[in-house]
């Protein structure tokens, strides 16, 4: 049973529900609105979704885009068509995606924040949308391996990166890099939140990325 906390776990979050099957889509935002208090607003194309590039991340909208029948091209279509900063001033996660397409690594690395596969039962779903709302990327932890791995092979090192990093900086990387929230690393610092996402966004402009996946990707290569 769905607890009364969980229902308003996303009171003030809007969430944008973008695909053709008016119908279904229009259900599902029914659902998502009853069980986590989110805003849905459904659309078969982008042009509902409204951003602010200046935003706080906690302020995003979460974009849900159906894949229902689409194939990688039409995937990226889609999402081009929504505009160029899409992808950083919105999360954007895919559903009803096809688990044979396999696009799941190159859209990690464009920033799409998570997946929610067509056999799919109603609790990832929610559970997902919770925790990108958090912050958090809904993937699989192969997939994240795969990921860290070609960075790995790819990146080069900026000179001095690491280096311009405090030591505490470098201690929170190193948790944010293995998944740790927030709020468990300000318990094992015995310090508030809001200085551990003082530090974080301090982290994110030296490095030069911009979230805890492009994060956890440099992390791997340089710490």
């Amino acid at each position: 049973m769905q607890k009364d906390e969980d229902r308003g776990a996303c009171n003030g979050k809007l969430v944008y529900i973008i695909g053709p099957r008016s119908l279904q889509n229009d259900l599902l935002a029914f659902f998502l609105e009853q069980k986590t208090g989110a805003t849905c607003v459904t659309g078969e194309d982008f042009s509902p979704v409204r951003v602010d590039a200046q935003a706080a991340p906690e302020q995003r909208p979460l974009v849900l885009l159906d894949c229902h029948g689409k194939d990688l091209e039409g995937i990226w279509g889609d999402i081009e068509s929504g505009g160029r900063d899409i992808l950083s001033e919105a999360y954007v996660a895919l559903f009803n995606l096809d688990p044979e397409l396999k696009v799941e690594e190159e859209a990690v690395i464009r920033n799409i924040r998570g997946f929610f596969y067509e056999p799919d039962s109603q609790e990832p779903l929610l559970k997902g949308v919770r925790a990108i709302f958090e912050g958090e990327f809904w993937v699989s932890r192969a997939i994240m391996s795969k990921c860290i791995g070609q960075r790995r092979e790819q990146d080069v090192i900026a000179p001095g990166a690491v280096t311009r990093l405090t030591s505490r900086e470098t201690e929170i990387l190193a948790m944010v890099a293995v998944g740790i929230k927030n709020e468990e690393i300000a318990d094992r610092l015995c310090i508030s939140p809001h200085t551990v996402k003082t530090h974080i966004y301090n982290i994110f402009k030296k490095i030069s990325v911009p979230n805890r996946l492009q994060a956890a990707l440099w992390a791997a290569k340089h710490l």
